[in-house]
């Protein structure tokens, strides 16, 4: 969440980088947060000045009653009560005032980075780069959704018998080919410097609160009742969390993990081609690569990331574009973020298959992620993450680009992991 403290230095430039998102009552929002700052500061200062009262009354009742005036002592006390009243009154304004700032902050998203295209939809992100020569593929070419069926590699009708729409079963090489891209996935972090992890897929309540997916996307994760868990939209959150209420040590950073995981949203469910197959699923795989860095360094981790998303891409041989979200598409948490696209030649369009963002403090401010530096201080740290890949549209690209008459060619790279080099 943002920083009241930057708020109020610099106000006019966060209402101006909320107006780029496209929010219209941006101004009112912060005088809302800066009120509520307020009232919590004014507060605090009569609590303090009351401790401060109530102390200096306890010491005035102590010499009067060594003085033996205890008509007097008992006098002053009735003072005490009134503070002790007071006090438990301003406890409880002070502790409403902190969750209303809060709430009121959690309802605001990231400021975007000065280099952010204005704009409103994804129709108005910005090209920055496009790698690669797209297939040419015979008239004979079709949708990866008929390739899985005619090689019986991914069963959507069992998915649909055994839980429902969006939950495919991979089958034979199908499954094979799917586990080969996660081991390719990470062991190409592995080899960047990325630690691995294996986290919960399901998460409480504060780790939500601590990426910025409650209360922004609540309805798009699945939600336990019973024990108030959520499965996870991403492994971001579960890794990013390892630090919530973390003091990093110095010698510690930079933090780089990547971690494996199913991932669940509620989101697909629309019609469409846009979503048909393996366009868009409930349940999905993903490697994901997290990374927490001090502020001066971020930037660089940024292009890094974006780096080796790209190697990634070129090794499986797929033609792809890197886009810089516009302020409209960019998400809730972001300050800047890239997407990378693959183009799926039997559809004739093109897939996001990564994300790669920079959050700078917000994350850090919602977790208490920080780090005591040389000069003994604790500073909030940048946290940034990147799809590294999601694996369903990776797959249907290459199931598309790669068909010829007789089946599917693996990219070389993989091969080594599939342990086959065509379907």
């Amino acid at each position: 969440m943002l920083l009241v403290s930057q708020i109020i230095a610099e106000k006019s430039r966060f209402v101006a980088g909320l107006e780029k998102r496209g929010i219209k009552d941006a101004e009112s929002m912060l005088d809302e947060v800066l009120a509520l700052d307020k009232k919590r500061k004014n507060t605090q200062q009569e609590l303090d000045q009351n401790l401060a009262e109530a102390n200096s009354i306890s010491r005035q009742i102590g010499a009067l009653m060594k003085e033996g005036k205890r008509d007097e002592a008992e006098v002053v006390k009735t003072k005490t009560a009134e503070l002790r009243s007071r006090n438990k009154e301003l406890a409880e304004i002070k502790e409403s005032t902190q969750e209303a700032l809060k709430a009121a902050l959690y309802n605001i998203p990231n400021i975007p980075h000065d280099s952010v295209p204005k704009g409103l939809t994804d129709e108005d992100n910005e090209l920055v780069e496009t790698v690669g020569d797209l297939p040419d593929l015979p008239e004979s070419a079709v949708p990866h959704w008929d390739l899985i069926k005619k090689h019986d590699i991914i069963d959507f009708d069992l998915g649909i018998k055994i839980t429902g729409a969006g939950f495919p079963v991979y089958k034979g090489k199908g499954a094979r080919f799917q586990r080969a891209l996660v081991n390719f996935f990470l062991d190409q972090a592995a080899a960047a410097g990325y630690g691995e992890i294996q986290p919960p897929i399901v998460v409480n309540e504060a780790s939500g609160y601590g990426t910025g997916q409650l209360p922004d996307k609540e309805g798009q994760m699945y939600h336990i009742t019973v024990e108030d868990l959520y499965l996870i939209p991403t492994a971001e959150v579960p890794i990013t969390n390892l630090y919530r209420d973390v003091i990093v040590q110095e010698d510690q950073l930079p933090v780089k993990h990547v971690g494996f995981t199913p991932c669940f949203r509620r989101e697909a469910g629309s019609w469409g081609a846009h979503v048909r197959g393996l366009n868009r699923l409930h349940q999905f795989d993903k490697v994901e690569i997290v990374q927490v860095r001090k502020a001066e360094e971020s930037y660089d981790a940024l292009t890094e990331m974006c780096e080796h998303v790209a190697g990634l891409l070129n090794k499986l041989e797929l033609p792809y574009r890197i886009l810089r979200l516009c302020s409209g598409d960019l998400g809730f948490t972001s300050v800047l973020t890239y997407d990378f696209e693959v183009y799926s030649g039997a559809q004739k369009k093109w897939l996001e298959v990564s994300s790669v963002s920079n959050f700078e403090t917000y994350q850090a401010n919602r977790l208490k992620l920080r780090y005591k530096g040389a000069d003994k201080k604790t500073q909030l740290l940048h946290t940034l993450n990147g799809s590294a890949m999601a694996l369903p549209r990776i797959m249907a690209a290459i199931l598309e680009n790669n068909q010829d008459a007789e089946g599917i060619r693996m990219p070389d790279a993989l091969v080594p992991y599939t342990g086959f080099d065509r379907i």
